[in-house]
């Protein structure tokens, strides 16, 4: 896996650099403002060698906020692009999901849950971490011996009522990419084939 990780502060930047490239199969090139990152990556897919993954710092000089996502991305289609960030809000991480970034990445997470985050998104899904999925404003509830988070049982219960998730996504004043997320952990945590099997094992549970 080829990773572009572009962030001015260099001593992230060397360090996740570096934790990077002790795992096997992993190739690092790294980049310290997004005009460079930019160069970097149209110069490796020209040379036929693109990138798996390219990681930005959404602060660093040349970025613009998300227009630099959407620049990296019209300059790499097919490439997914992530967002690192140690002080944006929620609210930005939202709309650069809804925009089409692979992820959302806090500097702050760790070493070993930042490693599986890129290998899920290099593999084309969609990562936001799970802080993104609490809200105070519903309970939580145990199912299929794991535990939801608030907003993961508010999404399983309008599921259950059979709406899609643009209408959850209107329900819930929430972007449609963010819904999709809480679906697929949904599934994972309780070992569900797809809505209909969801929907079923809450009811059996006696959740709803």
């Amino acid at each position: 896996m080829k990773i572009l990780l572009a962030d001015d502060q260099e001593l992230v930047r060397d360090t996740i650099a570096a934790f990077l490239r002790l795992e096997p199969g992993i190739e690092v090139d790294v980049a310290a403002d997004f005009p460079v990152a930019l160069a970097a990556a149209r110069a490796a897919a020209t040379a036929g060698a693109a990138h798996d993954l390219i990681l930005l710092d959404y602060m660093m000089p040349g970025m613009n906020g998300l227009a630099g996502l959407a620049a990296m991305r019209a300059a790499c289609p097919g490439v997914p692009v992530a967002i690192l960030s140690g002080t944006a809000p929620r609210s930005v991480a939202e709309q650069a999901l809804a925009e089409g970034a692979a992820g959302f990445l806090p500097k702050t997470m760790s070493t070993k849950t930042l490693i599986a985050a890129l290998r899920f998104m290099a593999a084309g899904e969609v990562y936001a971490p799970m802080s993104m999925m609490t809200e105070r404003d519903a309970p939580a509830a145990s199912l299929a011996g794991s535990q939801l988070t608030p907003r993961e049982t508010e999404v399983l219960r309008l599921l259950c009522r059979g709406l899609a998730n643009k209408e959850i996504a209107r329900e819930l004043d929430l972007q449609e990419v963010t819904v999709k997320l809480h679906v697929k952990t949904l599934y994972r945590k309780i070992d569900a084939r797809n809505r209909t099997h969801a929907a079923m094992i809450a009811k059996e549970a006696g959740l709803f």
